[in-house]
């Protein structure tokens, strides 16, 4: 979906607030690069964190359509609904790509397919009352909103104002923050994070099995690799092992 460049006047809530000394133009990205892959890790572990886009655009109206891609189990109009959300939650700006890019709706889909399949119905439920919610606010569907009306419906979101949402508007907006995070920031085997926008996001230079001392030294400067953990043998033979019930642990696949 087409966006805009965001100005610079974003604002970010956190669980700690915000000082009165605290510059008005610190953008979420810059919070979230400054936080590192801790940080970002932490966010995704249930922190209650605000994280909506304050920044907006003036232009309201029907958007191009995201390209489409083949879904799993998201209907094409709940796809475009989660599209807007996720691209809200991290939206790409001036300084690059954000949820969309990333394909942070093709991660969620792929894991409401598989070992997030339970949170199906909780999807389907609050992605149709997130829709109903903009056509009785703005007589609109959400995809046609400008940025500051698609903040305000995440926002009802998160204040639990939002009807109909299983289990709740809250619950469903903690939920959602957690799996755009994790569609953004993880592993791109798992259906996100593509071209590693997330990781290039982070600074994160890739997974190594093994570091030099140069490689040590250079630190956040390291160039990154651009592989999945399941470009390298061991992880592969390793998550082969416990497809087949030969290994232990758990799986996050």
């Amino acid at each position: 979906m087409a966006r805009k460049d965001q100005n610079e006047n974003n604002k970010l809530g956190s669980e700690q607030g915000s000082s009165p000394d605290a510059p008005e133009d610190r953008s979420r990205r810059e919070l979230i690069k400054g936080a590192g892959l801790v940080g970002a890790t932490a966010l995704g572990a249930g922190s209650t964190a605000v994280i909506i886009a304050q920044e907006s655009d003036s232009g309201a109206g029907p958007r191009p359509p995201a390209v489409r891609e083949a879904l799993e189990v998201l209907t094409a109009a709940e796809a475009e609904t989660l599209a807007v959300l996720c691209g809200r939650l991290i939206p790409s700006d001036q300084h690059g790509p954000g949820a969309q890019e990333a394909r942070a709706v093709h991660f969620i889909d792929h894991s409401l397919a598989s070992h997030n399949s339970n949170w199906r119905e909780q999807y389907r439920v609050s992605l149709a009352a997130v829709d109903a919610y903009s056509q009785q606010e703005f007589a609109r569907e959400l995809i046609q909103l400008g940025d500051e009306q698609q903040d305000s419906v995440l926002e009802a979101l998160q204040a639990d104002t939002v009807p109909g949402c299983s289990p709740g508007s809250a619950a469903f907006f903690n939920m959602l923050r957690n799996h755009t995070i994790d569609g953004t920031f993880s592993d791109p085997y798992y259906g996100g994070n593509r071209d590693f926008v997330g990781w290039d996001m982070l600074n994160y230079p890739g997974i190594r099995l093994t570091a030099s001392e140069t490689d040590v030294a250079q630190g956040a400067d390291l160039a990154p690799n651009h592989q999945s953990a399941y470009d390298h043998d061991t992880y592969t033979k390793m998550a082969s092992n416990m497809a087949s019930g030969r290994g232990g642990g758990d799986s996050n696949a």
